[in-house]
């Protein structure tokens, strides 16, 4: 059973920018794909950004995934952010190496971490 654990959301002004961490324990995190969503009050989880094994790192927009397989923790760098990305941020982990924005591919859940972003 793996389990994940986010940190680093918090209070930011938009344009600022904030480093989520997702630690890992329990499997053999080199071999998952790793995935982060988030949650909007009253909207549907919406995918990120994902990376599959033996990526280091992905890069969209404003949004970079990346992965430390020492330290077993993935983590997804917000540059520029603004008000509508506010959300409660969830990481992800599922099995093979197909990426996939669909929630329900994915095997394992965090408990999840609040990003306010001020206008």
């Amino acid at each position: 059973q793996v389990q994940l654990v986010e940190s680093g959301g918090g209070l930011v002004q938009a344009g600022g920018s904030l480093r989520l961490s997702c630690v890992a324990s329990g499997g053999t995190f080199s071999s998952y794909v790793m995935g982060w969503f988030r949650q909007a009050p009253g909207k549907e989880r919406e995918f990120v950004l994902a990376i599959r094994p033996g990526i280091g790192a992905s890069v969209n927009g404003r949004f970079t995934i990346s992965r430390d397989i020492a330290k077993n923790t993935v983590y997804l760098q917000m540059n520029s952010l603004k008000p509508e990305d506010t959300a409660v941020y969830y990481c992800a982990a599922r099995g093979g190496e197909l990426v996939t924005g669909l929630p329900d591919r994915y095997d394992y859940w965090g408990q999840g971490t609040q990003v306010t972003v001020s206008s």
